[in-house]
């Protein structure tokens, strides 16, 4: 047992100094066409130029502290982080999300009629062999069903999503 915990520790001690020493030269080579790879294997290197890599490392800072690119701070006038946007434009964004759940509504209202009428003509189908055997009937009719079951979903969500604009 005394042995287990040496081999333990010694394991996690050389595991410790191989990850803190862990580091890979990268060269950006160029072959006469123009086209450029990147090598990290210093013998197919020849002749190519050595990369100098720096850890993307982000200091920790405290949370009320502001950073100085503006980018990253908050915009005037809004408490949460998020732009104020004009309600003209966000009036003219909804309108665009109203027409655009409209059409989809209009394509899977279409897509949903041609599903049924490709089941109802699957239905009305009968091979001499699934008159014997019912479940081949089940597996033919099977993915016309789910085509149809997928379209009727999707013109409830689109119904729910147009409920929900303001």
């Amino acid at each position: 047992m005394h042995f287990r915990f040496t081999c333990l520790g010694l394991l996690g001690v050389v595991t410790l100094m191989t990850t803190a020493s862990v580091r890979a030269d990268i060269w950006e080579c160029e072959d006469p066409g123009g086209n450029k790879r990147f090598t990290n294997i210093k013998l197919e290197a020849k002749g190519c130029k050595q990369l100098t890599v720096t850890p993307n490392v982000m200091s920790p800072q405290s949370p009320g502290a502001k950073s100085g690119t503006p980018s990253q701070q908050r915009p005037q006038g809004s408490s949460d982080g998020f732009p104020k946007v004009a309600p003209q434009v966000q009036q003219q964004r909804d309108n665009d999300r109203r027409k655009i759940l409209e059409t989809e509504l209009a394509n899977e209202d279409k897509l949903l009629q041609s599903a049924k009428r490709d089941l109802a003509e699957q239905e009305g189908i009968r091979n001499g062999d699934e008159k014997r055997n019912y479940q081949r009937v089940l597996d033919r009719l099977d993915p016309y069903q789910k085509k149809v079951k997928l379209h009727e979903d999707n013109i409830v969500n689109l119904q729910k999503e147009l409920a929900n604009l303001r």
